[in-house]
């Protein structure tokens, strides 16, 4: 059983090795290797929950990494509930995305390479989940980026593609500097990088920092958060991210990677309760990413990015529970949310798929009579999205933070409130316009179901888009200490009836669904056209202009400098200089006896004159 934990790294690692190296020329085989490993994986984290509580995991070998005088660290895996349940997500979802890929990449020239990513990504991420201390977990984060870089750019050929690839790679570095940071913050004044070390150095009665150093240590950890979960400012990388595959967008940039930092800052909540301006600042980010990305969403046309900035809305409802305080909120949004933000990009890719890779929702229309089983799983998701009260995973989630946004916060509950508006508009406005009224395009008349490998996925994510927000299910899945919280456990229950927090996310829901039936019913093309949305608040142009201040501009001076003060006047100044001098002792030294007498004269009155003065 102690060797569990340790193949869950293993099998995506081999997989991913092994397909790189000896698969490349066989799509198929590494295609069934890559979901196989993936199934394996599920299996023993399943095999592994029903042990958490129980002293199984006592004796967990752990591999020596670096020992350098009183300073060590150990390659070694936290198999608790958190990290087990974080581990169903993963793998759940994984399997799911692998079996999808069969059939959406089958005809892929890279298909094997797609597949290795696929693995590498997998092992990376259980790294993060399963790592016991930051320097570990660091490594895997890094790996994360490296297949999400791979990913991404999956069909580099494009020029957009290789573009996304690379911003993603270098906006997480920006975030992940700052994380590097905080680590050392934190490793300075504690002496330990591990979460067990550091938590028991905390809850002493007197803390190891305090003040601006405390703070610095808290954010530098968000920053790594706000790149990988792609909040403000560094939440430029993810809609473009949607140049990889669909698959893709619902493995990483939905369900698990973004996820990572609300995982990791879940993982240290004891950090951020530790420094007030930390938490305060935390919340405020989250809330303001929610309502941004809300608001960009209403506008745009592509599918994949409408779905994205519902991500990034939806991180940011995340992110904000966590900086008040309610951890457990955000985990139980981000179990619930992986579900059903997966059957929606998968669905989206069925969707693309069957209009012969149209994303513009508004070249498609009259989906639901061509492909019934992709729509009406889509309509599910877009249900526990936009939180169908009481039938919908998303529903009890979003009620969580709410509720706790209530009773923290009052600025940030109305924020909340108008996300949920906002977001209900948004997915009724894709629904309707994506699946109803009539064909707009040659690509969604003859546009056909997808096969069982897509369907399939489809419907179990629908079930599970149902079923995840109940505790019967989600608490199996979540530490037994926020049960009481959520309203699980019968000897301290938790009830929203009535409250402000419920009847405002009824309200919100109703005057989304009206506003977006009037202003899109049978609709052919928008309504409405607001550039400052449409644009993403020209935040992306900015950062462009910033660049061009504070990089060309640079780069011209820079230029400028060693082309006429180094290279000029420094280098060929001095090289001139000394051939002039050459030149002018090169004439003096003529073979002339006549002049050098002359000049033999003139040097001997000029000493008699010195000499004299």
């Amino acid at each position: 059983m102690t060797n569990l934990p340790w193949l869950l790294l293993i099998i995506p690692l081999a997989s991913a090795l092994i397909i790189q190296f000896a698969l490349r020329q066989m799509s198929g085989t590494a295609a069934l290797l890559g979901t196989a490993s993936v199934a394996a994986t599920f299996i023993i984290n399943l095999v592994l929950l029903g042990q958490v509580g129980t002293d199984a995991f006592e004796g967990i070998k752990a591999l020596h990494w670096i020992d350098v005088g009183d300073f060590q660290v150990s390659f070694s895996v936290m198999p608790d509930k958190l990290a087990l349940g974080m581990m169903f997500v993963v793998t759940t979802i994984g399997l799911l995305v692998h079996i999808f890929s069969l059939g959406y990449m089958k005809d892929d020239e890279g298909k094997s390479r797609y597949f290795a990513g696929l693995s590498l990504f997998m092992f990376s991420m259980t790294g993060i989940v399963l790592a016991d201390n930051f320097l570990m977990m660091f490594v895997f984060w890094e790996l994360v980026g490296v297949s999400s870089y791979i990913l991404i750019g999956h069909w580099f050929e494009k020029n957009s593609a290789a573009d996304a690839a690379k911003k993603a790679f270098i906006v997480n570095r920006i975030g992940d500097f700052g994380f590097m940071a905080g680590i050392l913050i934190l490793f300075g004044a504690t002496g330990t990088v591990g979460f067990v070390g550091l938590e028991e150095a905390f809850s002493a009665e007197t803390l190891p920092l305090t003040g601006t150093l405390l703070t610095l240590g808290v954010l530098g950890i968000f920053c790594g958060a706000v790149g990988k979960s792609a909040q403000l400012p560094l939440h430029i990388w993810l809609p473009g991210a949607m140049e990889g595959p669909t698959p893709v967008s619902a493995l990483i940039h939905a369900a698990t990677m973004v996820a990572a930092g609300v995982y990791m800052l879940v993982r240290v909540d004891f950090l951020i309760a530790a420094d007030l301006f930390s938490s305060t600042t935390i919340s405020w980010v989250g809330g303001l990413t929610a309502l941004a990305a809300a608001l960009m969403a209403t506008q745009q046309n592509d599918i994949k990015r409408i779905l994205a900035y519902s991500t990034l809305s939806q991180l940011g409802y995340m992110v904000m529970a966590v900086g008040l305080l309610a951890g457990y909120a955000g985990m139980f949004h981000l179990f619930t949310h992986a579900f059903f933000k997966a059957l929606l990009f998968l669905g989206s890719g069925a969707v693309i798929y069957a209009c012969h890779h149209e994303q513009d929702i508004w070249k498609m229309g009259g989906l639901i009579k061509k492909t019934p089983i992709t729509a009406i799983t889509f309509m599910i998701g877009t249900a526990a999205l936009i939180a169908v009260p009481y039938v919908s995973s998303g529903f009890w989630s979003k009620e969580s933070i709410l509720f706790a946004a209530e009773h923290t916060n009052p600025s940030l509950f109305w924020i909340a409130v108008f996300v949920a508006f906002l977001t209900t508009f948004y997915m009724l406005r894709l629904v309707l316009v994506t699946f109803f009224g009539k064909p707009r395009a040659h690509g969604a008349e003859e546009a056909h179901e997808v096969g069982l490998t897509m369907s399939v996925p489809l419907i179990i994510l629908s079930v599970l888009a149902v079923i995840a927000g109940y505790g019967f299910f989600a608490g199996n899945f979540l530490p037994d200490s926020f049960h009481a919280h959520l309203g699980w456990d019968a000897n301290h229950p938790v009830s929203h009836e009535g409250s402000k927090a419920l009847i405002a996310s009824l309200a919100s829901l109703v005057l989304g669904i009206v506003a977006a039936i009037v202003l899109y019913r049978g609709k052919d093309k928008d309504p409405i056209s607001i550039g400052f949305f449409k644009n993403r608040l020209y935040i992306d142009d900015i950062y462009e202009w910033v660049v061009k201040i504070g990089q060309d501009l640079v780069a011209f001076i820079a230029a400028a400098l060693d082309k006429f003060l180094i290279g000029g006047l420094l280098v060929r100044g001095g090289a001139g200089l000394c051939s002039g001098a050459g030149y002018l002792f090169r004439r003096v030294q003529s073979g002339n006896l006549q002049y050098y007498t002359i000049l033999f004269g003139i040097g001997v009155i000029a000493l008699i004159y010195i000499a004299l003065s």
